[in-house]
């Protein structure tokens, strides 16, 4: 996002120093270069947006006959080895607290500028509007600027280290926020858009004015009240915010709508310096459509939320969504920088540079989540096994393309595609399985995800994503992971696609606004599993006692048209077994069951291995795959999907209590089921209920608690 970054042109040799014009967005021009070798290089410019950021060539300066895109990330998601490293982080952003003179070091790979001389830059990030900083007219537009402030150092040697002893600045201390920048000594101060390294965003107490180190407390006191009056003008966004899962399992489940928050990560050791108490933060992935806000939800060790009112490290809201939101490139919906000056900077202010927590938490409240709903699941599993939003299972083994979820109230459409199952002798099973699954909703980039030699495969748009740099992508509304791949839509739909024992499954997520408002392979949503076999022309096939020709019948309906069809077909393979021939083939019957026979060497295995709920879809698969792990593995998936259904499930909340003022309260869940107790200090005299339950309808027992003074 900040730029910097040389962008080799394949297939494209011209005379060294021959002129290239670079033309990115349509808007933005630069020039490029050549290398001694003739290659021809884009440098990438400044931007103030994520996602994939489209570029045109020329080399006559008139027609940009060559085109080409990258991908612009979020600043904290650039790529380490490609930066400059602060060396000791809560060093430079606590920098002159204490008045000390230590030297502060950074280092880079010095391989990555070519040159053996370089310059180091300050550049700070300010929000501005019509020429007066952000925050002070709450009506009019704002304006994101990275501006060069000052050179830390010009013609050094390029030894990929540099450590120096900050003074404090007194023409720009009011630039509290910015980047370190390391260019080739030979670029002239400040040039923008030019080969370089940038650090991370970081506060800059280190340059701040004198003032600051003399009595940082009182500094940041000042700076914290100025923050609360500004908050004061700016319009409410606490409102229109998600509420938050009530519980962790569900934050971590429901992978449409949150995503974990980096700084507070359960799988990476929960360093969590923002939310002291907690284990695991999430995120909303998508930002509040008026305001571009954020939210975020912490959780403690217990798995229950963490709210301000109880701890310091409570979830807190955002002004400013921390990823932005589009259109990007104006406050406060810049990636990264309006999150940090409207949220993160104040928590400098009045958190950890003083103590005036109650202030930031006056301003940021945890939202809770009495209003929380879970989204609903479904499953496709096996060879393959379908399990509805509404939790009807079966069994349906046609050969084809077919629309798992098609809902026109969002333009959503998930479809599947199937293969028949190849055993390892080089046979092929009288069943099929999830090859390819290919997914779209409204505006939105059209993602497939496929299966690929052991291995997930992700298209965008029909062209192969590489993973070499980033686990997450932005594409127009949708995000998705390595591996295990999780794509996620603006409307909160969330589609997980695993692959066990070299088997696809799906998990497909839905918001609740979705009820009644889907057909296809998993279902009506609308909690009742009788109506889930709806076929494509609106007649109802009783789940309660429908045959398995029925089901089959049923599914080969559900198949797409040509013209609906989001898949590649990029090979020989596909084209004449899907893109030319019918989208189902009605030619494939697969076996409906298949005999338990005592002879068979595997059965005895397969009845101590499969049992339970998911046993029959068990048997099937070890049976038709010929392989005790392949069944097994249906199993694990089976019982993986159940255990999700329950976490999913609706969770009861009766909200915040607060401390009786001069008294104690022992709890901190707000949940179905949970008890309160309260207390008072010596000399006081509790007045009110000292317990309190939370009930099945979101009601306390029992009456407010207050602590009065035993004199009357």
């Amino acid at each position: 996002m900040l730029g910097g970054t040389a962008l080799r042109i394949h297939s494209l040799l011209l005379h060294p120093n021959e002129r290239v014009l670079c033309r990115f967005k349509g808007e933005i021009e630069r020039n490029g270069f050549t290398d001694a070798e003739g290659q021809a290089y884009c440098v990438t410019p400044l931007l103030y947006e994520t996602g994939w950021i489209q570029f045109g060539v020329s080399i006559d300066g008139i027609n940009f006959d060559r085109s080409g895109e990258y991908l612009s990330v979020h600043p904290s998601k650039a790529d380490p080895a490609f930066q400059v490293t602060l060396v000791n982080t809560t060093q430079w952003q606590n920098y002159g607290m204490q008045n000390t003179a230590e030297r502060l070091k950074m280092t880079w790979n010095s391989s990555l500028i070519g040159a053996e001389m370089v310059n180091i830059e300050l550049w700070g990030y300010k929000e501005f509007s019509r020429g007066t900083e952000a925050g002070t007219h709450g009506s009019v537009s704002f304006e994101a600027k990275m501006s060069y402030l000052y050179s830390l150092g010009k013609n050094l040697p390029n030894t990929g280290s540099f450590s120096f002893v900050p003074e404090p600045s007194k023409e720009h201390t009011d630039w509290e926020l910015g980047n370190i920048r390391i260019t080739a000594s030979s670029i002239s101060d400040g040039a923008r858009d030019v080969q370089a390294l940038w650090s991370g965003g970081h506060v800059l107490a280190w340059h701040l004015e004198q003032a600051f180190r003399d009595d940082s407390t009182a500094w940041a006191k000042n700076k914290c009240l100025q923050w609360d009056d500004l908050e004061e003008k700016l319009p409410n966004f606490l409102d229109e915010l998600i509420d938050c899962p009530c519980t962790l399992a569900q934050a971590r489940a429901d992978t449409g709508r949150f995503h974990t928050d980096y700084s507070c990560d359960i799988e990476k050791g929960s360093v969590c310096t923002y939310h002291p108490g907690c284990v695991h933060c999430v995120r909303a992935i998508q930002a509040s459509p008026t305001h571009g806000s954020g939210q975020q939800c912490c959780y403690d060790s217990s798995g229950d939320l963490v709210l301000t009112g109880d701890s310091v490290g409570g979830s807190t809201p955002d002004r400013a969504h921390d990823w932005g939101s589009p259109p990007y490139r104006e406050p406060p919906r810049v990636p990264g920088y309006s999150h940090w000056l409207y949220d993160v900077m104040s928590f400098y202010y009045c958190c950890l540079w003083s103590d005036h927590c109650h202030i930031y938490f006056n301003r940021r409240p945890s939202s809770g989540c009495r209003s929380y709903q879970p989204p609903k699941a479904a499953a496709v599993l096996g060879d393959p096994h379908f399990i509805t939003f509404d939790g009807f299972s079966y069994t349906f083994n046609g050969k084809g393309e077919y629309y798992l979820v098609l809902s026109p109230h969002r333009e959503l459409s998930v479809q599947a595609r199937t293969e028949k199952v190849k055993l390892k002798k080089g046979t092929v099973a009288n069943a099929t399985r999830l090859s390819s699954v290919a997914m779209k909703e409204n505006a939105s980039d059209v993602i497939e995800v496929r299966q690929t030699e052991g291995h997930l495969q992700v298209l965008r748009n029909q062209r192969v994503l590489p993973f070499t740099e980033q686990r997450w992508m932005d594409l127009h509304g949708t995000l998705r992971y390595p591996q295990d791949v999780t794509v996620m839509f603006s409307s909160g739909v969330g589609v997980e696609v695993h692959v066990h024992e070299g088997t696809m499954a799906v998990t497909v997520l839905l918001p609740t606004e979705f009820t009644n408002k889907t057909q296809g392979l998993l279902g009506l949503m609308n909690s009742d599993p009788s109506d889930d076999l709806l076929t494509h022309l609106g007649h109802i096939i009783s789940s309660a006692d429908a045959t398995a020709e029925q089901i089959f019948t049923f599914g080969a309906g559900w198949n797409i048209s040509k013209t609906s069809s989001l898949f590649t077909y990029d090979s020989k393979s596909l084209l004449d077994d899907y893109y030319i021939p019918p989208s189902h083939d009605s030619t494939f019957f697969p076996a409906f069951s298949l005999p338990e026979s005592p002879d068979d060497p595997l059965v005895a295995d397969m009845l101590t291995m499969c049992f339970g709920e998911g046993a029959r879809f068990c048997k099937y698969d070890t049976l038709t795959t010929r392989s005790l792990a392949v069944g097994n593995s249906t199993l694990r998936v089976f019982q993986n999907h159940q255990a999700l259904i329950k976490v999913l499930e609706p969770v009861v909340s009766c909200g915040w209590i607060p401390v009786p003022q001069s008294g104690k309260k022992n709890g901190s869940n707000y949940l179905e089921g949970s008890t309160l107790s309260f207390s008072c200090n010596e000399g006081f005299i509790l007045y009110g209920s000292s317990e309190r339950t939370c009930l099945d309808d979101g009601t306390w027992t029992g009456e407010q608690p207050y602590c009065i003074t035993g004199i009357l």
